[in-house]
């Protein structure tokens, strides 16, 4: 994950007059084809975007061909996730991206689901770091669980 200061005044970004609301931006993001063809679903948004849970279910969309979840959906449906909560969550004056996923871990995925949660002193940290930085980077592990809680993928983002 990428994040530069003072780039928002030289590419000013469609959101920034008017932040959505959480639920709003669940269907906007839902509605997004790229999202949509990951298969996964975001089921909550907090209402200070500190937390995004989503829901990918094994289905004839994201199965591979030995019957797991396919490696595309895992990243797709993780990719967007801390972009757009940092985003919200550092305001305007800040640019986001993602850059390509370092290693992970896999094992047997069916139906997962995860949460992504951020702590304020992880914003208070980026906000440090790019006083004296032009820009940070930071990598971010998302465990996507089934619903016995094991634990089916490990990602890096």
């Amino acid at each position: 994950m990428r994040l530069e200061r003072g780039w928002g005044k030289v590419f000013p970004r469609r959101w920034d007059c008017a932040r959505p609301l959480p639920q709003a931006a669940v269907l906007v993001v839902q509605s997004f084809p790229c999202y949509r063809g990951t298969g996964a679903r975001l089921r909550y948004v907090a209402p200070d975007w500190s937390e995004i849970r989503i829901e990918l279910p094994l289905s004839r969309r994201t199965r591979n061909y030995v019957g797991t979840i396919f490696g595309g959906s895992l990243y797709g449906a993780v990719d967007p996730i801390y972009m757009i909560m940092l985003i919200h969550r550092l305001g305007p004056e800040f640019v986001c991206g993602t850059k390509p996923p370092p290693s992970s871990s896999r094992s047997r995925a069916g139906d997962s689901a995860g949460a992504v949660r951020d702590s304020g002193l992880e914003l208070a940290a980026i906000r440090a770091s790019l006083e004296t930085q032009r820009s940070v980077d930071r990598v971010y592990t998302v465990e996507l669980a089934d619903a016995a809680g094991t634990v089916c993928a490990r990602l890096k983002r």
